[in-house]
Formats: structure tokens, sequence, C-alpha cells
């Protein structure tokens, strides 16, 4: 079965770094782009960032662009997102979700569980 499950959040300081991990299995990896999605306390869902298949292709949302790299290990059947520059905004449950094939903008179809960051002092 298709799993996603991110790793990596935490409690951390404005202005500190994180490194989310998102672990995949159950499907060829390299055949879908990955997004990163969250959802910060009462309030709905936000795309972040997307990578395409080999990593070559890149976006992010206006907020986190130059304070957020997304990446991806296929070897490992990895993708990441490195946070720096964290504000207290940033605070969410962060998703790993996997791209449709049909490249229908916004279409995912799987998605992990999340990991909560907390961006506190």
């Amino acid at each position: 079965e298709v799993q996603l499950v991110e790793s990596g959040g935490g409690l951390v300081q404005p202005g500190g770094s994180l490194r989310l991990s998102c672990a995949a299995s159950g499907f060829t990896f390299d055949d879908y782009a990955m997004n990163w999605v969250r959802q910060a306390p009462g309030k709905g869902l936000e795309w972040v960032s997307s990578i395409s298949w080999n990593g070559d292709t890149t976006y992010y949302a206006e907020s986190m662009k130059g304070r957020f790299t997304i990446s991806r290990d296929n070897a490992k059947n990895m993708l990441y997102l490195q946070m720096n520059s964290l504000k207290s905004e940033d605070t969410a449950v962060y998703y790993c979700t996997r791209a449709l094939l049909s490249h229908r903008p916004g279409g995912m179809d799987y998605w992990g569980k999340g990991t909560l960051v907390n961006v506190s002092s």
C-alpha cells in the first residue's frame, strides 16, 4: 500500500530551523512529483512547495521563498523540506502529499498523517 510518513517536526524558536522528512513506500517514487502542504491551527490547507519527479523543478508559496527548500532523494524514496528563518506563522501540521500523474493543478491523491511544527519562544 502507498504510505507517506512525515517526521522531523517539533518545537523551535522563531528564527530557528527544522528539516522535515517524508518516507515514501508502496509506489514508484520517482514517477511522481511531490508536495508539502500545511494546515495551521483553525485554518484551512495551504500549499507550501512542490518538486518534480527528478528534482529539477521546484515551486514555493510566496511566503516561503528564500526560507524553505524542498528536495528529494529518489534512491532513498525520501522527500525533504528544509525550513529556515521560521516564524510563528509557520506553526502548522505539515503534510507530505503525492501529486497526480495527470498533472491536474492542485491534484494530490495520497497524504501522510502529518508532523506538527510549533514555532514559539
